[in-house]
Order: structure tokens, then sequence, then C-alpha cells
């Protein structure tokens, strides 16, 4: 995934033709934006790093050299997506403070957000056996990639305009060999959203900031990074040893540090599903020590009458990564009995529809200098982050905006299930 080896990047964008609308989350090292091109009138989600933050914690005893790395892997994993359950990347944004990136936006909020509305803050067997159906697709195409994606929670699936799912967040994502027999076939974005221009150039300034903190000894190739760059029926027993993930959601194997591989994406499916089946993961504990210890030697609740989502919970839920179900065994379980796979993109009627609404829209007059925002929130070069309260700028309607603050040490999350989360990277 080298600039100068495809040829292709984003457009750069211009703040001037941008309207700052509203912030909607923040997380480790950014924080989200909605904003509106001017000249195509079209809403997107603006993602804003610090990059201030990046030297910071780049120059930290305990950083271990990936937060360049990390940033640039993300532009470059969305730029090459073509599928109508992952973002299109609309544009890359560089100044002199901040770097960002513009994908679609999702009017529906998350999935976390969706179910605790519901009774009971669970969801029905029929709803689940629609999103999860939709994760399986989106999930199989990125292992076909060779993307593991490590970071499957509600937070990071929004619900798109049209009710489908949108899998955001790739910031812990990795790349692996692509998976064997898995599908890293184009799927077509007519259904469910359009597709961004681009354009040829050698060397973007995104690209540029990213390399700054890469020397020869520590860069990876254009082979390693590169999506599609090995066959799909490339077979390899490679695992990524890297301790990332938030905690309740986290696989065995990244725990116990024996190293992973796309495996730990259908555990965190596992993870998921027991959560909208029941309205709580199946591991968590007091405290992070108690968590993963849960994580290692507890075997799941799976309260009630045996039925095939159960069943397949279960199945997902083994803390063995060789005896644990994969995307062939996954599509054909009895829960997916009757499921046609090559049409669920196409169901015009998901679950959820939310409303025609632009969240954030009123008070637009109010000037927001995003900036302001983000060096507010991470502080700037004489101090660290702010762990304060939100900017004043950061106001819609003399009400604060609710930008969600997370813990994250050492790449993982503290506190998974958050009210009111927005769109969190």
């Amino acid at each position: 995934m080298d600039d100068q080896n495809d040829g292709v990047v984003a457009p750069s964008l211009d703040f001037q033709r941008l309207r700052v609308i509203s912030a909607l989350g923040r997380g480790a090292k950014g924080v989200v934006f909605l904003v509106q091109d001017e000249e195509a009138a079209e809403f997107m989600a603006l993602k804003v790093i610090s990059k201030d933050l990046i030297e910071r914690r780049s120059k930290e005893p305990k950083s271990d050299g990936s937060e360049y790395r990390r940033v640039c892997f993300e532009q470059q994993v969305l730029r090459r997506f073509d599928h109508p359950l992952l973002p299109k990347l609309h544009g890359v944004l560089d100044t002199e403070k901040l770097v960002g990136y513009a994908i679609d936006y999702c009017p529906g909020r998350d999935l976390n957000c969706l179910r605790k509305r519901q009774t009971e803050r669970m969801f029905s067997d029929d709803v689940i056996r629609f999103y999860a159906a939709e994760l399986v697709l989106v999930l199989e195409y990125l292992h076909g990639l060779g993307v593991v994606y490590r970071d499957l929670k509600p937070e990071n699936i929004m619900i798109q305009e049209n009710g489908h799912i949108m899998l955001v967040d790739f910031d812990l994502s990795t790349k692996l060999p692509p998976m064997k027999n898995a599908r890293s076939v184009r799927v077509s974005s007519n259904s469910t959203a359009k597709s961004s221009p681009v354009q040829k150039k050698r060397c973007s300034p995104f690209q540029r900031f990213c390399n700054k903190g890469i020397s020869p000894d520590n860069s990876v190739s254009a082979s390693e990074l590169s999506l599609n760059s090995g066959k799909p029926g490339l077979d390899s027993s490679e695992k990524s040893n890297s301790f990332v993930g938030t905690e309740e959601y986290v696989a065995p194997e990244v725990v116990s540090g024996s190293g992973h591989d796309f495996g730990v994406d259908w555990w965190s499916l596992g993870v998921l599903l027991y959560e909208m089946l029941y309205g709580a993961t199946p591991f968590r504990g007091s405290n992070r020590k108690e968590t993963f210890y849960r994580i290692l030697t507890k075997e799941p609740e799976l309260t009630g009458e045996r039925t095939a989502l159960r069943d397949l919970i279960s199945k997902l839920l083994e803390k063995d990564p060789k005896q644990r179900i994969g995307p062939g065994e996954i599509k054909g379980h009895d829960y997916f009995r009757g499921v046609e796979w090559d049409s669920i993109l196409r169901v015009s009627r998901p679950p959820y529809i939310p409303e025609i609404a632009t969240e954030g829209t009123y008070g637009i007059n109010k000037k927001i200098d995003v900036e302001e925002v983000v060096q507010g929130i991470f502080g700037g070069e004489d101090g660290g982050e702010n762990k304060g309260n939100e900017n004043d700028e950061n106001k819609n309607n003399n009400e604060k905006q609710n930008v969600n603050k997370r813990e994250w040490v050492e790449g993982l999350n503290h506190n998974p299930t958050q009210e009111n989360a927005f769109l969190v990277f």
C-alpha cells in the first residue's frame, strides 16, 4: 500500500470548503467532526489527528515506533476498500498541526446506541442474524485482503442512512498474508454507497508525514503493507504478537501473547453476538486483570434454551484458535439456515432505518475551530493531553458536545462501554 507503488491517493481536503458542524467523538489520538463539503453539499465524518501528539508519543520510552505507521496504515487501507459495508475515503487533510481524512457519515450512530434503545437493551434473534450476517461478509472481505481488524465492538459498527452497517476505525488493524479461500473480490458499491473520486500523485503530504517517523530499521516494505500483495489463496502461518484491542473483546491468544491471526476477529464476533443477545459481554470482570483471567479460563454462560444462536456463540468463543469456527463453517451454521448471502447487501428494509436528519446541524452559526478543539483535548507542545473539559468552542446552542473520552494503555481500551457513544476512533 505504498503511494509510489500504486500511484493513487485520495484528493486533498480544503478547510475553506468544509463547514464544521459538530464534534462526533474522540478516541486515543483523534477527534471526529461532522463536516459538510459546501461545493458537493455532502456530509462527511472527518477524523483529525494531532501531529504534535504523534510526535510526543513516538518519543516516549515505551513507544514501539508504530505511531506514524498506524496513522498511515489506516489511511492506506481506507483508500483501497471497495465494499458497501466499509467507508469510502473522500479526502485527506494535512495542515501544519493536523492530519486527517474524511469518510462517509453514518446518521444512525453506532450499534451500541441502537442496542441501548431496545427493550431490556438486547436484540431479537432475527435482528442479530441480520447484523451478524453483514459482519461475516465484511470480515470475510477484509481477511481476503489480508487485513486483521482486531477491534470489533459495537461502537465501531455504524448504521448507514440505508440501515446497513458500516465498519469503521482501522487504527488497530494489521496486515497478514490473505486468508486461504477467503473472498477478496471487489464488491460493487452501487447498492449502498457511491465511489469516491481519486487522483494520481507521486507522494502526498499525508504520506510524507507518515514516513517521517519511519527509519530504515523499522520501515514496512510495500509487499508487507500492500493489500492484494499476495494471491487470495495464499496460506500462511504468520501471526502477529501485538497486544492490542478493547479488553472485553480480545481473544485468549492476544491476552496470552502466543501470537494471533484472523481468528481473533471471529472470537470478537462471538463476544459481540453474546452482548447483543444478553445485553452484556461474557467475560467482564471488576478490573482489567480479572477480565483477562476470565477470558483465559471462564466459559461463557449461555443461559436459556439451547438454540442455534447460542450454539454459534459457543463455537466462536472457543479458546483454542485452532478449534474455533471459521468463515466457511459460520456461513453454513444452522443459525444462518436460509440466509441468501448474495442478497444480504440488497435488503431494502434492514431492521432499523435512521431518520433522514443530520445530527448537530442546529446552532451551526457557532464557529468551531478544529485545531483549537483538538489542541484543547490533546494538549500542545508544552504539555500532555488535556483530560479535563472540552474546549468551550466545542459547543452547539450552548450545549457542550458529548465527546467520548476513553483511557488507552498500551493500545488497550479500558472502558469499552460508554453512554451516548458517537463515531469513536
